[in-house]
């Protein structure tokens, strides 16, 4: 099929639709969601039963965060070079399908604690090179369309993954079997995934161009620098993420408290990726109508997590954990297609990993501050995060990122 600009130029021929495309990779990341996202679902309880405290528990998962947003600085930048893309993509599902299945070899705390960093690691190296190609296919999509709808299908491994470990568990009275389980699904990610590099080698054959503008290509000797309304985006995105607290601590909280039995905890975390899932699919559908604004609900939604999540009333906890899902919806989906149309195309791989570096150190602050609190006193913590999200919201309106939609629909990223 040939994909046309709308002024009526080409770009070379696609091997596969658009949508085919995005929906080939949302299964790949639906299988590798069944991988890392049940392990997930667990690591809080999972990293106490070996002795760690809360404050490890908070500062682990948190800086797991961090290495998975903040190295996408380094591997944004490689993601910049169009021939690394597919490599970076590989290795980086590589290292999650492998790092996740030792985790039921092992019953050494800190060796758990490497593990859990080294899935993270994972997500480093692939997500901007991911992220960029699926920006590409985006652009006869529709950004928001495209990363809510692999963001979509992504959330149902994040589901299924989580119920598997949660059978395991409540089967064999151990860990390690559920993630034994979990290499099946990350095997036939590989594989898909390449017999879809095979496919499209070059994913850069979906951007639409202008008649008169070339399709962008990185040139290391002229950088293109990053627009003002780029960074202010990234300082909002920032502090709401240091107001937001890990799943693993939230875990971590309904087990110590005994408001659950673990084996209920990747049910509960399932049920916020279900969430999470309808959260990324109405945000994605709201950001190609209203642009950035919709990131409004972010901040709000953040703030009500430790006080929901963080009671001792198991149905106040229940509600906090799906709030925390729909949170994660709209951060891991309408966060990133903002960032698609704010960046120069040439330079989405380090948008992305800029971007996240900003949110991801945050993240890793707030959980050290979040752990601490937790330790002191859960009602300062609860007061604390909605101090934070209410600073973010004031960003948000003395900055205006919501100013973006107008930019979005004026640089070639608005749905033909």
């Amino acid at each position: 099929m040939h994909i046309s600009g709308r002024a009526g130029g080409r770009v070379p021929t696609a091997p596969m639709t658009a949508i085919r495309f995005v929906l080939a990779f949302g299964i790949i990341s639906a299988l590798m969601d069944m991988v890392y996202e049940g392990a997930r679902s667990v690591s809080g309880p999972y990293l106490g039963a070996l002795g760690a405290s809360a404050l490890l528990v908070s500062v682990v998962t948190g800086a797991g965060e961090a290495v998975a947003l903040v190295l996408r600085l380094l591997f944004g930048r490689l993601a910049d070079r169009p021939a690394l893309r597919w490599t970076l993509a590989v290795s980086g599902y590589a290292l999650t399908a492998v790092s996740v299945p030792l985790l039921g070899i092992t019953d050494a705390l800190w060796i758990a604690c490497l593990l859990v960093l080294a899935e993270r690691l994972g997500k480093a190296v692939r997500s901007p090179a991911k992220d960029t190609m699926l920006a590409e296919a985006g652009s006869a999509l529709g950004q928001g369309k495209a990363f809510a709808l692999h963001e979509a299908l992504d959330q149902v491994g994040a589901l299924v993954g989580p119920l598997l470990v949660g059978v395991a568990l409540a089967l064999s009275g151990s860990y390690g079997p559920g993630f034994l389980l979990l290499a099946v699904p990350g095997v036939a990610a590989m594989l898909i995934l390449f017999r879809l590099r095979r496919a499209v080698p070059d994913p850069a054959v979906y951007e639409v161009a202008d008649v008169e503008v070339a399709p962008a290509r990185f040139d290391p000797g002229k950088p293109v620098p990053m627009p003002r309304q780029y960074w202010l985006y990234a300082v909002f995105s920032s502090l709401t993420m240091f107001g937001y607290a890990t799943f693993g601590l939230l875990s971590f909280h309904l087990v110590a408290t005994g408001l659950f039995p673990t084996a209920v905890v990747p049910v509960l975390y399932a049920a916020a990726m279900g969430v999470d899932a309808v959260a990324a699919l109405a945000s994605g559908w709201l950001f190609d109508r209203v642009g950035l604004k919709v990131l409004l609900v972010l901040p709000v939604l953040a703030a009500a997590v430790p006080w929901l999540g963080f009671s001792n009333n198991a149905a106040l906890a229940v509600a906090g954990v799906l709030v925390w899902g729909a949170a994660m919806g709209v951060q891991e989906s309408t966060m990133r297609a903002g960032v698609a149309g704010l960046a120069p195309a040439a330079r989405r791989g380090s948008a992305y990993g800029m971007f996240t570096a900003c949110y991801g150190l945050a993240w890793l602050a707030g959980s050290v501050l979040i752990g601490l609190l937790y330790e002191y006193s859960t009602t300062v913590l609860a007061v604390t995060v909605t101090v934070v999200q209410a600073a973010a919201m004031v960003i948000f309106a003395v900055v205006r990122p919501h100013a973006a939609g107008t930019e979005l629909e004026t640089s070639g990223n608005k749905p033909s």
